[in-house]
């Protein structure tokens, strides 16, 4: 189906011509992903967060937290924690989810170098929150023998949950949270923005090209089950059967600010089909009065998150954000 057209209650196919048209697109959107990822968890899930600091190591301007935070009965997710020295008023947030080597505190400075997307964020006056993602890291449980259809959909309830924690937080300004990942954060950011609007702007780097396009067509790596292995057991990992691919998903986060990272040469997400992707889903930011709210950048290099598109990127936060660096 057409990004700018749905289908009404008897199945008719409806253009989109305006902001209500878009909202029932949206939420088809939003039911097909839970189609492939499974049902996204309902408030009777929650249990009181009973937040708990572990270690605390304080940096210069800053306090490095390790904790755990209750997602659901029976599992506490690890986390870095973050907090700037000196506030004096709320600070802006940024939840930072880590790609698939980046867990254990990587992204906030610990142990082997790692893009530190959220350290370097910290030290421009974020509160940063860095949860381990289900089955990596310190966060070894199985997402389907917890009941969920995907590892994807477990992620994105205990990143709603990691929204919990930040808003929970005095030092935290709630109108002003963002998201920022690489690779398999780079998705789950993505993921996470379009369920949770309290998601404010998202940054994705190396994170995502249509279905149709990742690695040929050859959806395996998408099957595993930190992702979701419906794609395989119920759409053979043929694309064409997907009720749902990334221009849609990337609409879907629409009018909210975006920032797209997706480096030429990158081994995983393929560039062209990343700009495919992009453009579909400008049509979608035009039409809501918010072209300039999508930003993207295709620079040269591969897989992975430099320094200097980092920056691009923090520098595009702040200024989504109302931040004065």
């Amino acid at each position: 189906m057409e990004l700018l057209k749905y289908a009404d209650a008897n199945g008719h196919e409806i253009p989109v011509s305006g902001a209500a048209e878009w909202k029932n697109r949206r939420a088809q959107i939003l039911e097909n992903m839970q189609v492939v990822m499974g049902p996204l968890p309902d408030e009777e899930k929650k249990v009181p967060l009973k937040i708990e600091i572990h270690e605390t190591e304080q940096l210069n301007g800053l306090a490095r937290n390790r904790i755990t935070y209750a997602s659901e009965s029976g599992h506490r997710v690890p986390a870095y924690l973050l907090i700037p020295d000196g506030l004096e008023t709320p600070a802006p947030a940024l939840l930072s989810l880590q790609g698939t080597s980046g867990g254990k505190g990587r992204t906030a400075g610990i142990g082997e170098s790692y893009p530190l997307y959220a350290l370097e964020p910290a030290e421009r006056g974020y509160v940063t929150l860095a949860p381990d993602y289900v089955t990596l890291g310190d966060n070894l449980v199985d997402p389907i023998q917890m009941g969920y259809a995907s590892g994807t959909m477990k992620g994105i309830w205990d990143h709603m949950r990691a929204m919990d924690v930040l808003e929970s937080l005095p030092e935290v300004d709630d109108d002003r949270i963002g998201v920022i990942g690489l690779s398999l954060g780079g998705h789950n950011a993505l993921f996470s923005a379009v369920f949770d609007e309290r998601l404010k702007a998202v940054v994705t780097s190396s994170g995502f090209d249509s279905f149709y396009d990742y690695m040929d067509g050859d959806l395996k790596g998408w099957c595993q089950d930190r992702y979701m292995p419906r794609i395989r057991d119920a759409y053979d990992m043929d694309p064409s059967k997907l009720p749902v691919d990334f221009p849609e998903i990337v609409a879907a986060i629409a009018p909210r600010p975006l920032f797209v990272h997706a480096p030429i040469s990158d081994s995983n997400f393929k560039v062209d089909s990343v700009r495919k992707c992009v453009e579909a889903a400008s049509e979608v930011y035009e039409l809501l009065g918010a072209k300039e709210n999508l930003i993207a950048i295709y620079p040269e290099g591969g897989h992975g998150f430099p320094p200097e598109a980092r920056h691009q990127a923090y520098a595009f936060l702040d200024r989504a954000l109302g931040v004065i660096p």
